[in-house]
């Protein structure tokens, strides 16, 4: 009986580490919201580089009329005031959505610059010529995967001392950014794994994620920069057919969230500038 209390105790506790679907489906749906984002965000900057072509253009007309009506007519001492009110307006708007195509464009650039940075570092740190590590950006997110072989032994979740010495130099980079996130993410192939308290792939995914970041708090990476997250053999790379492929499926991604709130306040603020008084 004392046993059978036990082990629900430690299965319990195991399980209580990791973070609940519902919140990792919320930090997926947070990702995917600011992905959109960006991405009507540069819409709508597009769609001011061609109203500002047009109105440049009209800008460009109107000064032609003038200046043939100054030289055609010597009686006329001085534009309508209508006229020239026309003109000032018109010019006035050009400038106002300069400014809010110029706001995007550095908001834009500055995500876009961060993201570079964070993927060079990742390269020269970890090094780019082992094909077990992977560092690449996907829908903007810059994320380093890690294949299983060179982290667990196989059907283990203690991480190996090869493996630290590769964690040690991802946590140096995350370290040197201390406005950024990481999300640890566990992925396995699809042959059903049961053993001790774990009692399916997703058990496993999760207790490997959580043993990375045991590793990267070691390394100084303060705990409330990481989360814990298991994916199963729900989001493979490749079909499960051949043992090599099952190998490629198994890894760990550490995906890094910079937090760059300033840069989509600035987004969000310009579109809706552009919503109510750009045009």
């Amino acid at each position: 009986m004392r046993k059978v209390l036990l082990l629900s105790l430690i299965t319990v506790l195991t399980l209580s580490s990791c973070v609940s679907k519902q919140e990792f489906l919320a930090l997926e749906q947070k990702q995917k919201e600011t992905q959109d984002l960006l991405n009507s965000a540069t819409v709508k900057l597009n769609s001011c580089l061609e109203e500002k072509a047009s109105a440049t253009a009209r800008a460009s007309v109107l000064e032609d009329q003038v200046s043939d009506l100054r030289k055609n007519n010597d009686n006329l001492q001085v534009l309508s005031a209508k006229g020239a009110s026309n003109i000032e307006k018109t010019l006035e708007s050009i400038k106002e959505k300069d400014l809010k195509i110029t706001r995007l464009q550095d908001a834009i650039t500055k995500k876009d610059s961060v993201t570079l940075a964070l993927v060079t570092s990742f390269k020269r740190e970890v090094g780019i010529n082992d094909p077990d590590i992977e560092v690449n950006v996907e829908k903007g997110v810059v994320f380093i995967s890690i294949s299983d072989k060179l982290l667990f032994k196989s059907g283990s979740y203690n991480v190996t001392d090869k493996a630290k010495v590769v964690l040690g130099k991802v946590a140096k980079v995350v370290n040197s950014k201390p406005d950024f996130e990481c999300m640890v993410e566990g992925h396995t192939d699809d042959i059903p794994y049961s053993k001790g308290v774990l009692i399916d792939n997703w058990d496993l995914s999760v207790k490997r994620s959580t043993a990375i970041i045991r590793v990267l708090e070691t390394l100084n990476v303060k705990p409330g920069r990481l989360i814990a997250a298991g994916r199963s053999s729900y989001v493979p790379l490749v079909d499960n057919n051949t043992a090599e492929n099952r190998a490629t499926n198994r890894r760990t991604r550490i995906v890094v969230l910079p937090k760059l709130d300033q840069f989509y306040d600035l987004v969000e603020k310009e579109m809706k500038n552009l919503q109510t008084g750009g045009n």
